[in-house]
């Protein structure tokens, strides 16, 4: 191999992860910039019914750029055990995942044993989604 292709494969290992928080910080911008916009022109097109003389009241509430899933009034509470959830069922494929991977590869080692780890994470934020979960309206 050239001193070229050398380099590369030398650096290639630290760029991953910093294209990779670039990019996560690039969405995050452009989410938040779009919520943004969406909340303005939400806000201008009350004022536009209000000066074309709409009454405010037949006027649909404004929504809260913070409500989670606007109109179901879930809150913070939903959404934090909806995170919670679906964190906890992809650490637990991880974890079955690996103990079968390591399983297959190594059958005679106790080395799937590692997949034990993600796999009670995993468990553990299934089981703090359900406690965090809102209870039903009636």
């Amino acid at each position: 191999m050239d001193d070229f292709t050398k380099l590369i494969w030398g650096v290639l290992p630290f760029l991953i992860p910093i294209i990779a928080i670039i990019g996560g910080l690039t969405l995050a911008i452009v989410r938040v910039l779009g919520q943004q916009r969406l909340a303005e022109l939400e806000r201008r097109e009350r004022i536009a019914a209000i000066e074309r003389g709409l009454d405010p009241a037949k006027l649909p509430p404004a929504s809260s750029p913070y409500a989670y899933e606007n109109g179901y009034g879930m809150g913070s509470r939903a959404r934090r055990a909806h995170g919670l959830f679906i964190g906890g069922l992809i650490v637990v494929a991880v974890g079955i995942s690996l103990m079968l991977g390591l399983r297959v590869a190594e059958p005679m080692e106790g080395h799937w044993v590692i997949g034990t780890m993600p796999l009670l994470v995993g468990i553990a934020l299934l089981i703090a989604a359900k406690v965090i979960w809102p209870p039903a309206e009636k």
